[in-house]
């Protein structure tokens, strides 16, 4: 049964008024746990709004990558998982997902999850959520490390140049 719909415009304005205060804090303070922070009502909203199998599944991994990502940046947790898988490369869902430090990969991972959301749901505000999501990734990458940010968005340019 689909959620109520009676406050979710309030709600989404809401979660994506706190994302924008944390990317614009963020970036400011150069500091990406502001920017998570201020991710999670999105993330949260987001699982709660997904109705089908796989969309509650995807937003249900997302909200778990988040976490992750916040417990990651708080504690300042370093691992690069390309050195320990031995590629530079994974496919998910579908999406290759340049692999490195792991504090990068969590961000794309949301980037890529909130794209599935996205592509999968009819619904206007899980849509809604899933752009507040995939923009707010974007800015955790730069914040984490500008230099991989230039590095994913050659890297996407190029992808996206191959499927045309």
């Amino acid at each position: 049964m689909a959620k109520p719909t009676t406050h979710a415009p309030q709600i989404c304005t809401a979660v994506s008024i706190c994302a924008i205060i944390g990317i614009i804090a963020g970036l400011v303070n150069s500091n990406p746990l502001l920017i998570i922070m201020c991710l999670l009502p999105a993330a949260i909203y987001e699982a709660y709004r997904t109705e089908g199998k796989s969309t509650k599944a995807a937003s249900y991994l997302l909200l778990a990558v988040v976490i992750i990502e916040l417990l990651l940046v708080f504690f300042d947790i370093d691992f690069n998982l390309a050195s320990y898988l031995g590629t530079s490369e994974k496919s998910i869902g579908g999406y290759l997902v340049p692999l490195g430090n792991i504090k990068i990969v969590g961000p794309t991972l949301m980037g890529i999850l909130a794209v599935i959301l996205f592509v999968r749901t009819r619904g206007i505000y899980t849509r809604w959520l899933a752009v507040t999501i995939f923009i707010t990734a974007l800015a955790i990458v730069y914040a984490v490390d500008p230099a991989a940010f230039q590095d994913l968005m050659k890297y996407v340019a190029e992808e996206g140049l191959n499927t045309i």
